[in-house]
């Protein structure tokens, strides 16, 4: 089935969504979700029962997706599994753009009636060309239009980040770790068990999106290999993509086949085929979000060498050691930055070797060394370690992010900032540090295990894009 983004944007940004079967037996969990939406919501249902909740809740109901008035952009399908086959041909005749079907008990369940179902499914919505996502999915998070996949996400703002995912958990749970990272979703798609849309078609669709700067994806499997890296291929020279790929196990392959069906992949193959794309892998959430903010705000990463300061004696050698172990490499400082350093630098409690540890006698000094890093031309990144101490003080906040702000403007080599946290009490002041940095267009992270990782995967992201540009020569 050719996609027709136009019927998919209608989707994804619709002025009228129906949802078909929620019921009290549910507690009217996507009647409920949709609340926020900012369009023309209606509910589709027969049972008596289930009605008189709807009406109470202020939704108009219809008996009849036919009966509803007017085009039907989005349709969220939420009936048995032995009824789908009816209302998609109801959605159909409706001329509905996409339906969204979050039924489930398809071929993930393994089923020989499963699967018969799914595939008639499949076939009638590409015979009439019905832009169907799922089944088994939470569908389309777009939080501008008030559309969510769960109750918990926000709405009324958008940012850079598409997400696809294969996942309905995990779609809805990026959305969230995101925007605890200051960074947030423009839209976002569960699809399941990609019986008629699959990754590729989302893909395509989120490359031509001008809003979604940097794409993210939750894979467990593809349906046309070929096409999908033939996409893939020509997105990642458009847009950044990350992908996490779930089921690198044996185990973890097993447990895909009854999540969505997906059949496992050699993981050399896929490793290989992801690389001649353009694509950086990740292995987890963390560092999928943390990559996917490091390639949005960072210039290009062109060298694994880097300056480190800010920390104190032990933080440096926790540093030296994680930034090593991931390939990123530390070299020492030149002679005329040592020189430099030693006009001014107090030795007692802190040391100018690479990473720099500057105790608290040099921190008011942070301007100075900063820019002697950034003269360095042993050095082509640079990483400031944040201290909460310091950092609850808004004068120094406002000093030291502006610092660094100003760096970024007349310099070309990457800054990032890591403030480390314990407690709870420490995490929200270090999230509320973060803002300002960001702010400022520089990405912060929350540990420094996760920013070595974050900065050694956008060096990745430059190399296999330096790669992917020379194979098209």
């Amino acid at each position: 089935m050719k996609v027709d983004f136009t019927k998919l944007d209608r989707g994804f940004n619709p002025e009228c969504v129906v949802v078909i079967g929620d019921s009290q037996r549910n507690k009217f969990q996507w009647l409920n979700t949709q609340k926020t939406f900012n369009g023309r919501l209606y509910s589709v249902q027969v049972s008596e029962k289930s009605i008189k909740g709807i009406e109470a809740m202020g939704i108009q109901n219809y008996r009849s997706l036919l009966d509803v008035p007017g085009p039907v952009d989005l349709a969220v399908v939420t009936v048995p599994r032995s009824a789908a086959l009816d209302v998609l041909e109801d959605c159909i005749r409706k001329d509905v753009a996409v339906a969204h079907f979050f039924t489930a008990g398809f071929s993930e369940t393994g089923s020989e009636e499963g699967k018969k179902l799914e595939q008639l499914l499949a076939k009638r919505a590409r015979e009439a060309n019905i832009h169907l996502i799922g089944p088994n999915c939470m569908g389309i998070f777009n939080p501008m239009a008030g559309i969510r996949q769960q109750p918990m996400q926000y709405t009324g703002v958008s940012g850079p980040l598409g997400f696809i995912s294969q996942s309905g958990t995990h779609a809805s749970n990026f959305s969230l770790v995101a925007h605890i990272q200051g960074m947030d979703v423009a839209k976002s798609v569960s699809f399941g068990n990609g019986t008629v849309l699959d990754s590729a078609d989302f893909l395509e669709y989120f490359s031509r999106d001008p809003e979604i700067k940097v794409i993210g994806m939750y894979l467990e499997g593809v349906h046309d290999g070929r096409r999908f890296l033939n996409v893939l291929r020509r997105v990642a020279v458009q847009k950044p993509v990350v992908i996490w790929k779930g089921g690198r196990t044996s185990a973890g392959g097993r447990a895909i086949a009854s999540h969505t069906g997906s059949l496992a992949v050699s993981p050399a193959i896929w490793n290989s085929a992801l690389k001649q794309c353009g694509a950086v892998q990740v292995g987890n959430m963390e560092e999928l979000v943390d990559t996917l903010q490091a390639i949005y705000y960072l210039p290009p990463v062109v060298s694994n060498r880097v300056g480190i300061a800010g920390g104190s004696g032990g933080q440096s050698v926790d540093i030296a050691d994680e930034f090593a172990e991931v390939g990123l490499n530390l070299p020492p400082l030149t002679q005329e930055s040592i020189k430099e350093l030693e006009t001014f630098f107090t030795l007692i409690g802190g040391g100018y070797s690479n990473p720099i540890d500057t105790g608290n006698p040099n921190r008011q000094e942070m301007k100075r060394i900063m820019e002697i890093l950034e003269r360095d031309v042993n050095l082509d990144n640079l990483v400031f370690l944040g201290n909460l101490f310091f950092t609850s003080s808004a004068k120094i906040l406002e000093s030291e992010s502006s610092l660094l702000a100003d760096i970024t403007k007349r310099s070309k080599k990457p800054i990032i900032t890591i403030i480390p946290y314990t407690t709870p009490a420490e995490m929200r002041r270090a999230r509320e540090a973060a803002t300002k940095y960001q702010e400022k267009g520089i990405p912060v992270f929350f540990s420094l295990e996760r920013s070595a990782r974050a900065l050694r995967n956008t060096l990745e992201y430059y190399r296999l894009k330096r790669g992917a540009s020379q194979a098209e020569l």
